[in-house]
């Protein structure tokens, strides 16, 4: 595959899938890209996938870069009201690549499916710089919302029902102290409609883990109200989409961001890094 462009890459694919960013925000380094993978009546597919890269579909294609499909379902126990239905996704595809330079980058999936490969289409656009905290930083000192702060109305607390208990303290309590998961979600009321799911995976993990890490979560909008804006907590990490997913060790160093849809998997590796 060495010295082929992209283009001639697609045209090894004997059939086409939609390509769904499930990731936007990239600067300069190696990144996560996360996707889904559609057919053309509109389910979701999965099996072996990998991604290729370049500057554009006449340049030299980089890769291939594994793309593993992480599993996005709970145990029933586990699952809100706003995952509950049939038909949801299943799984998230993520891949890391290197996005060296500020710029948009054409990517080509491939698909091995028993009927033959099957390839999916996307841009990724890389920013020179972003405000977002990212690995390696330390992220703003903030209160978040916990009981007191919303005067004990808990539906300001969480949109999921049923209510997620990753409230009891804020993260400027914690920040440095211990090791914080902080998710932005609004499982209700989500734009990218995975915020119930990832929020699910949480939940699920925060039995594993919550006795040595501090998980916190943080709805979106003002009073729950998208007419209202943001919250300030959201403003304070720079995010204008959602979810985010932060896991900060115990010197308040971040050391995984996922953003967008994650799966179990890729949530387990980032909690085991926070305790590392």
């Amino acid at each position: 595959m060495h010295g082929r462009s992209l283009q001639e890459m697609a045209g090894l694919v004997k059939g086409e899938v939609q390509f769904g960013a499930a990731t936007g925000s990239f600067t300069p380094g190696t990144r996560r890209v996360a996707f889904a993978l559609n057919s053309s009546s509109g389910g979701f597919v999965y099996a072996p996938t990998v991604m290729y890269i370049a500057k554009s579909p006449s340049s030299p294609a980089k890769g291939p870069f594994l793309a593993p499909a992480d599993p996005m379902l709970v145990a029933p126990k586990y699952r809100s009201k706003q995952n509950a239905g049939p038909g949801g996704i299943q799984a998230i595809y993520s891949a890391n690549v290197p996005l060296p330079h500020a710029g948009t980058y054409d990517v080509l999936t491939m698909t091995e499916l028993p009927t033959g490969l099957v390839g999916g289409t996307g841009e990724v656009a890389v920013a020179k710089s972003s405000p977002i905290p990212d690995i390696g930083q330390k992220p703003p000192s903030i209160a978040t919302d916990t009981p007191s702060s919303v005067h004990g109305d808990a539906a300001l607390l969480t949109t999921r029902v049923p209510a997620e208990q990753m409230h009891s303290v804020s993260l400027n309590q914690v920040l440095g102290k211990r090791p914080v998961a902080l998710l932005f979600s609004t499982p209700q009321l989500c734009i990218s409609k995975v915020c119930g799911p990832v929020t699910d995976i949480a939940v699920s993990l925060q039995k594993q883990f919550g006795n040595k890490i501090s998980f916190i979560h943080q709805e979106v909008y003002v009073g729950n109200q998208p007419n209202k804006g943001l919250r300030p907590q959201m403003k304070a990490f720079h995010l204008q989409t959602e979810p985010w997913l932060f896991a900060i060790n115990k010197k308040g160093v971040i050391v995984a961001r996922l953003e967008g849809a994650f799966g179990v998997n890729e949530l387990r590796q980032a909690l085991q890094a926070a305790l590392r």
